[in-house]
């Protein structure tokens, strides 16, 4: 007890400092940080490895309140090594997360344009709703993405070129089954299909139900990653979904999914979403 005691009079006995409005703002900035940074890392793998770390983080701790020493001097030798395998470790995710930070959020929004799909119509629009519609009617699985401000050139090497004009009897020809580039995604630049059959990185947030399959997740795993947008039509029940800002929402009707387009990918930049409104989005989520 004794121990404890002179741990809390060490730590505990200075009182309460003077607090100035520099310092509650400096509070509210490392509030917001950590609040993404853990939010990030509940929707991904991590999450089981941090709660890990702070079960160690609660045995070093109590050696230190204790003052085992064996313990503290392991933990201090180690801890640099250690830093940098946590880098090593979590090079993706770190990678990934640095790429949100830039690509969408109050960030995205000071350093950057957050939507510059340029060349996309409301005609474009339109012919994917067409096309959404007629293929949902008819059970064909469809993943249609549009590019927006961050590039997809990597994900567009992956499939075939095919640089024609957006229409929707080409996308309806393409997610045909048993035609040559039905398998994959197709990616669409302004008003052309700039490529087909394109490879998409799968999302790993487990929240995502499980009736979903991988076209599904492939749609939110693009949007945890860029900007894009992407129009998902279920091979299963012909359902149209459409999956943005790492968001995935479901059930879409034709005049909804054209809203969206109009107002993600069509709206002038004066128009985009703010911030804070963000935050505060209540559309129709993927099943958790």
């Amino acid at each position: 007890m004794q121990a404890i005691s002179e741990f809390f009079n060490k730590y505990f006995s200075a009182g309460i400092p003077h607090i100035r409005v520099v310092d509650v703002l400096e509070i509210l900035i490392l509030a917001v940080l950590f609040y993404t940074i853990i939010a990030w890392i509940k929707r991904t793998n991590t999450w089981a490895l941090l709660k890990g770390g702070l079960v160690l983080l609660a045995f070093i701790l109590i050696a230190n309140i204790f003052q085992m020493n064996t313990i503290l001097w392991l933990v201090e030798n180690i801890f640099s090594v250690g830093i940098i395998a946590l880098i090593v470790i979590f090079q993706p995710e770190i990678r990934r997360a640095l790429e949100q930070m830039g690509t969408r959020g109050i960030f995205g929004d000071l350093l950057g344009p957050h939507n510059s799909s340029r060349g996309f119509t409301e005609e474009c629009a339109n012919q994917i709703v067409e096309a959404a519609e007629v293929m949902g009617r008819a059970r064909t699985g469809a993943l249609i993405v549009i590019e927006r401000s961050v590039g997809l050139g990597e994900y567009e090497r992956t499939g075939i070129a095919v640089d024609a004009k957006l229409t929707a009897p080409l996308l309806i020809n393409i997610f045909e089954h048993n035609t040559p580039l039905h398998d994959g995604a197709v990616i669409v630049r302004g008003d052309r299909v700039a490529a087909a059959t394109c490879y998409l990185p799968l999302s790993e947030n487990r929240t995502i139900s499980k009736a979903l399959g991988t076209r599904h997740r492939a749609g939110v795993g693009i949007s945890e990653v860029t900007d894009s947008v992407t129009v998902i039509v279920s091979e299963e029940t012909g359902k149209i979904s459409m999956a943005y800002e790492t968001d995935l929402y479901r059930g879409l009707s034709p005049e909804d999914l054209r809203a969206e387009l109009m107002r993600l990918c069509v709206s002038k930049p004066q128009e985009k979403k703010q911030f804070w409104k963000g935050w505060l989005s209540n559309g129709k989520k993927a099943d958790e």
